[in-house]
């Protein structure tokens, strides 16, 4: 049997069988938490965004208009985060905050944190998502255009910029 594609899926959840969420939901919840995480650096937030997120598919299924299953979802993932921020008027990009949360972790966690992750916590915010969806996630140029309401080329533009901020800040601390 053929597995089904994303999008095939949600056009099932679109036309009203929820069966298919559960499928969707195991093969991304993993991803969507892995993008908040990064760039929240919050467990808890994170987790309950990435229900939060499932949750908006399912509340907002006829608005899906037959498109990249994953850049909706990942649209839905990052205006929910930035919900959150807004409303709790949260800087998750303060590096002070992160020395503080990363003080606060058991010891064994705060070995797994990599000199490449402590300099892309140093980026702005919109970089640092940029770079996470386009080289962690494996979201591609046209569809992190899609997700971030710019063009491919813009894209491509910005995220070479922030890999070039990236290398300045990951250099300078070595």
């Amino acid at each position: 049997m053929k597995e089904l594609t994303d999008e095939n899926l949600m056009r099932q959840v679109a036309n009203g069988n929820l069966d298919p969420l559960k499928e969707l939901f195991e093969r991304h919840h993993k991803h969507v938490y892995n993008f908040l995480f990064k760039m929240s650096r919050d467990q808890m937030l994170s987790e309950d965004l990435a229900q939060d997120v499932f949750y908006k598919v399912m509340k907002y299924r006829s608005s899906y208009n037959n498109g990249n299953f994953v850049s909706w979802m990942f649209t839905i993932a990052r205006n929910s985060l930035n919900t959150h921020f807004r409303r709790n008027k949260d800087n998750h990009g303060d590096i002070a905050d992160l020395e503080g949360r990363l003080a606060s972790e058991p010891e064994e966690q705060k070995e797994t944190y990599s000199h490449l992750h402590q300099a892309l916590e140093k980026l702005d915010n919109s970089d640092k998502e940029l770079l996470i969806l386009n080289r962690f996630q494996g979201i591609k140029y046209a569809e992190l255009a899609g997700i971030v309401g710019s063009t491919e080329g813009a894209v491509k533009t910005k995220v070479s910029r922030a890999l070039k901020k990236l290398k300045i800040v990951y250099f300078e601390n070595l």
